[in-house]
């Protein structure tokens, strides 16, 4: 269904079960998806989180916040490392590109050159968010996703779709099939943040939300099985 794509990752979907630090069976079940994705000649782009790393609250009485900012891009880049090589040992080729350089570990982001390796059936993953602080990586999400001319971004969570509420506090929550993408703002549905949402809206970027941890669900995605929510205008 759709040729090629962005997928967002959160840190906590590959983390352990406390959240912190990479669990590899989570790890290699994202990477088989992928490579396989990748063998059906699907061009993939990865934006990752770093919050089983770091996040902000664990150092906010004494750290300021672009510093700690920074830190979570940091923390984005090991895991970005973690995936590649995570692929790369089922024998597909990765690139890393960082917003913030680091030559000796992975590329700067450069646009042209990240849509050449797409192009050559590479799969690419981003690290450090947007490379500027007071930016999510749900912004980074939707810039990398426009940027690459994607045809979907891939929102994968630790729940199955958009719920009017919160699922895992209230029984009676509804699940959405589809959302507008000025419902999933007006009724701060956490789908992601607003910035990115709205990128998403002025670009025609739809989102797909669906849970990580079901069966094939990225495959499963792809392939235009009714999953999870899309979210378009």
């Amino acid at each position: 269904m759709y040729k090629r794509i962005l997928v967002k990752l959160s840190g906590e979907a590959i983390g352990q079960e406390d959240g912190r630090g990479i669990d590899s069976k989570k790890l290699e079940r994202v990477a088989s998806q992928l490579v396989e994705l990748n063998k059906d000649g699907v061009e993939i782009a990865i934006v990752i989180g770093g919050g089983n790393f770091w996040r902000g609250k664990y150092g906010e009485d004494y750290i300021e916040r672009t510093t700690s900012d920074y830190m979570g891009m940091l923390a984005t880049t090991l895991n970005a490392l973690a995936l590649q090589e995570m692929i790369e040992s089922k024998g597909v080729y990765t690139r890393v590109q960082t917003a913030i350089e680091m030559k000796q570990i992975a590329e700067p982001y450069i646009r042209r050159k990240a849509v050449r390796h797409l192009e050559k059936g590479r799969i690419v993953i981003f690290a450090c968010g947007t490379g500027s602080p007071y930016f999510t990586t749900d912004s980074a999400a939707a810039l990398r996703a426009i940027e690459m001319d994607s045809d979907v971004i891939l929102l994968a969570k630790n729940v199955d779709g958009v719920y009017n509420k919160d699922p895992k506090k209230y029984d009676d929550a509804k699940k959405y099939s589809e959302v507008t993408y000025m419902q999933a703002i007006n009724e701060k549905l956490g789908v992601m943040d607003t910035t990115a949402i709205t990128l998403c809206m002025e670009n025609k970027t739809p989102i797909l939300v669906f849970a990580l941890n079901d069966k094939d669900s990225i495959i499963r995605a792809v392939k235009g099985e009714k999953i999870g929510t899309i979210i378009k205008e």
